[in-house]
């Protein structure tokens, strides 16, 4: 075995108990050969081919170098069975090799801290194919209902570098933006990230490039190629124009022209609850997708098939989801939590699906009312299913249980309630996408703001929610006036206070506890916390 494969094989070791292998945390985790350089910029050529189901191209990578390293080794991210050539590079490079989905670039020189550099790399090959995207990643050659060839790839979970050779972590974003160059047949269409730049005819081809100017996730990095046509409308936002860009299959036109109105009262409930929308510069996109759809920064993917709900299908239960489009309003909610505020590891993704989750019902409340954005988060709870914590492992590219959609929103719904005040909720959920703008965050960072700005420690709630499967049992007793009442299930020292129907507050702990109510009715118990109220009589 190689020196530098030896060492990797060694640094792995300091995983416990061999859970998970090394390739696991080459993915996942910042490794000596990744911490030493920030990308800075993505230059992307890319060419699907249908007919073969291959892609090819190139993509420029230039970085910033962090601190003074001697003949550094670069991690580069390309996953089998995808083949790479390395064609340029502003400094000599020694040599390069591949431990199965990485490729390690050896120097023997000295980079400096500050310094600028860059290498081009060759890419080609047939990539995964996806077998159910978005749910599971790889490339989708498919033909429209009028046979056309239509392609896209879904890699939320896997990774961009399915296809394309990249700094392929979470807490690495270009800080300059992407280029991507997009060929195509003549008679297709190439949409990507960002704005339309410009559009060339070589010969039987057509190249596209589009250009993005703020920092992206790598997985939103994402080419789509069909017979798509566009139009396009504006919003007047709270950073002023924003330009409202649609790609859409040709013969759904005039069913996407209908459908898509409902972008700006989103937009407005989004901008009002979160902030202003995180990317002015680069537009605001929704493109068709071969499949359901996914939050491609500033590209969002649509595959709902122009009906209400979740494929026409309300996801709480009650009714209430057939009022709006799931796939517009879940996966651009994400264009605020996932997209600007994005987490470092994949084991921190509930910082982008539980709120992106929230979104909903806050989508809810402006479009209709609160009475019926309560009873949707309310009927969300039926689909959580307890099997294991929603954080994920670190350092190996885990994510945890998909309760991080449902459950989650609800646990942010039930600090809306302990806050007790919707003012002060909207402060924070706007502080988090200004004061977080455009970064990468922690678990940490998000719980001890959240705390912070509302003056109180929710830090057992969220290791409650976010760390145990058991949701916290309200045991209690009552006679006449006088309510006895304990916390069980629950962590220790949990801090969650309810508030009664009454406007009595209950000051729960795992010790039995009696208070006097107002009134000798029964008590109101309020269903927007989310704890099971357990009558022990």
């Amino acid at each position: 075995m190689k020196k530098t494969l030896f060492l990797l094989v060694m640094w792995c070791g300091i995983f416990p108990a061999q859970t998970f292998t090394k390739q696991d945390s080459l993915k996942g985790s910042n490794t000596g050969f990744r911490n030493f350089w920030d990308v800075k910029k993505y230059e992307i050529s890319v060419e699907p081919d249908f007919a073969t189901q291959s892609v090819s191209g190139t993509n420029k990578i230039t970085f910033e170098i962090t601190r003074d390293v001697s003949n550094p080794v670069f991690q580069i991210d390309l996953q089998q069975p995808m083949n790479y050539k390395i064609i340029d590079s502003d400094k000599k490079l020694c040599s390069s090799e591949r431990d199965g989905d990485f490729i390690f670039i050896k120097t023997n020189t000295d980079y400096k801290k500050g310094d600028t550099h860059s290498f081009t790399i060759q890419f080609y090959g047939n990539p995964l194919i996806a077998k159910n995207a978005p749910w599971d990643g790889g490339w989708v050659f498919t033909k429209d209902d009028q046979g056309n060839p239509w392609m896209s790839v879904a890699q939320e979970g896997t990774g961009a570098s399915l296809w394309l050779p990249t700094k392929d972590i979470w807490s690495d974003e270009p800080d300059d933006g992407i280029i991507m160059k997009i060929t195509t047949p003549k008679d297709l269409v190439g949409v990507g990230n960002g704005r339309l730049i410009s559009e060339t005819t070589s010969r039987d081809k057509k190249i596209f490039t589009w250009e993005v100017k703020n920092p992206i996730n790598t997985y939103s990095i994402v080419p789509n190629v069909g017979k798509y046509v566009n139009f396009k409308d504006s919003y007047n936002g709270e950073k002023g124009n924003l330009d409202l860009d649609y790609w859409v299959l040709d013969y759904n036109l005039d069913r996407a022209k209908k459908q898509f109105q409902q972008v700006k009262p989103m937009m407005k409930a989004f901008e009002y609850w979160f902030g202003p929308y995180p990317f002015y510069e680069d537009s605001y996109k929704l493109v068709e997708s071969p499949y359901l759809g996914m939050e491609h920064q500033s590209s969002v993917a649509y595959g709902n098939h122009y009906e209400n709900g979740y494929l026409g299908r309300d996801l709480s239960g009650t009714g209430v989801g057939l009022n709006w489009d799931f796939i517009i309003v879940h996966e651009s909610g994400h264009e605020w939590f996932a997209n600007n505020i994005t987490a470092k590891d994949q084991a921190d993704m509930w910082i982008h699906e539980s709120f992106t989750n929230y979104s909903e019902t806050l989508f809810t409340e402006s479009y209709m009312d609160k009475a019926s954005a309560e009873k949707y988060i309310i009927g969300l709870r039926k689909t959580i299913k307890n099997d294991r914590p929603i954080i994920g492992k670190y350092g190996v590219r885990n994510e945890g249980s998909g309760d991080m959609y449902n459950k989650g929103g609800n646990m942010i719904h039930t600090i809306r309630q302990v806050i007790n005040d919707d003012e002060k909720f909207r402060s924070i959920l706007r502080g988090l996408n200004k004061d977080f703008y455009h970064q990468t965050v922690t678990t940490r960072q998000v719980e001890n703001y959240i705390s912070h700005k509302a003056g109180f420690d929710f830090s057992s709630v969220f290791d409650q929610y976010l760390r145990t499967t058991k949701i916290p049992v309200l045991m209690y007793e009552q006679k006449g006036n006088e309510l006895k009442f304990k916390y069980s299930e629950a962590v220790k020292n949990f801090n969650l206070p309810l508030r009664l129907k009454s406007g009595e507050l209950l000051d729960p702990t795992e010790m039995w506890q009696t208070i006097k109510l107002k009134s000798a009715q029964p008590a109101a118990f309020d269903a927007n916390y989310y704890v099971i109220y357990q009558n022990q009589k």
